[in-house]
């Protein structure tokens, strides 16, 4: 257990450029321990439950708004929605089932109008094009789009690939296949073309969509990747409610039906160490992070 441990944390320290820290908020110096702990607490809470997980979040939260309010309410977003979407064995998933419409969200509390953003999470570019696992999940928010014709969709992702000398992106090449191929009206559709990870996928995003005026939002991805995407959406939302007093919330999921890959099979390290990322936390409470799982 320790050595793939180890071999996840190099793996996640390997990625720490292209995953960069969020620019929107920080939290204070003298919480940087305190949300170290918290992490400590949740990744637990999912690994091995036990009876006073919810207790000792909540300490650490109380711990956290001892020293800042602001910290208090980013952590309390944080931990509340770990606890709902990866503590909770019964988090419900809304998968595509493949047909022209997203029949499953149909009687969900997605509102019908352009304050809802379906949001749609790019993959890396095979030889600066689509990997059939992107088309997957640009099927999927084709479907939603039709079964909500007045919301708008928010494709995010930037050049990648190793074999791309035309710099194609994940967004431009979403969007185009969007347009071309499933019909959806291109003024629906807004991209991001900077982003280089699911972190950065959740700051950019967030500028789109508060700049329209959003209000809620679905994540749309690989199911492997629904909580994960969400956990780093939620803590950006906390950071822009702190930053700007905006609000948007993740309404509800909606996923193509890819439940497992190897690179990523533990999502909730990953999501874990995205987390530390954008909390900007020093190496020293990442080692004692380490240390502790």
């Amino acid at each position: 257990m320790k050595h793939r441990i180890a071999a996840m944390i190099l793996a996640l320290t390997l990625l720490l450029c292209a995953a960069a820290r969020a620019e929107v908020y920080h939290i204070s110096d003298e919480n940087e321990m305190n949300f170290g702990r918290l992490l400590i607490n949740l990744i637990h809470a999912h690994e091995n439950p036990q009876p006073g997980d919810a207790e000792a979040v909540q300490g650490v939260v109380d711990a956290i708004g001892a020293l800042s309010e602001s910290d208090r309410a980013v952590a309390e977003m944080i931990a509340d929605h770990w606890m709902a979407v990866y503590a909770d064995a019964n988090y419900p998933m809304y998968i595509h089932d493949g047909g022209q419409r997203a029949t499953a969200l149909e009687g969900t509390a997605i509102p019908d109008s352009p304050t809802h953003a379906f949001v749609v999470l790019g993959y890396k570019l095979q030889n600066g094009g689509m990997a059939d696992e992107l088309v997957k999940r640009c099927d999927a928010a084709a479907a939603a789009a039709r079964s909500f014709p007045n919301t708008i969709l928010v494709c995010t992702g930037g050049p990648t690939g190793s074999n791309n000398p035309k710099m194609h992106t994940e967004g431009g090449v979403m969007k185009a296949y969007l347009t071309e191929k499933c019909g959806i009206d291109a003024s629906r559709i807004f991209i991001d073309e900077e982003a280089m990870s699911t972190a950065q996928n959740a700051e950019k995003t967030f500028a789109i969509m508060r700049q329209q005026g959003v209000s809620t939002y679905t994540i749309v991805t690989s199911a492997y990747h629904q909580r994960w995407g969400q956990v780093d959406y939620n803590c950006m939302a906390a950071f822009y409610r702190q930053a700007y007093g905006y609000e948007a919330r993740v309404l509800e999921n909606y996923s193509c039906d890819i439940t497992y890959n190897e690179q990523y099979k533990n999502d909730a390290r990953w999501a874990l160490y995205h987390l530390s990322v954008l909390l900007d936390l020093p190496q020293s409470v990442k080692d004692a992070i380490e240390r502790a799982i």
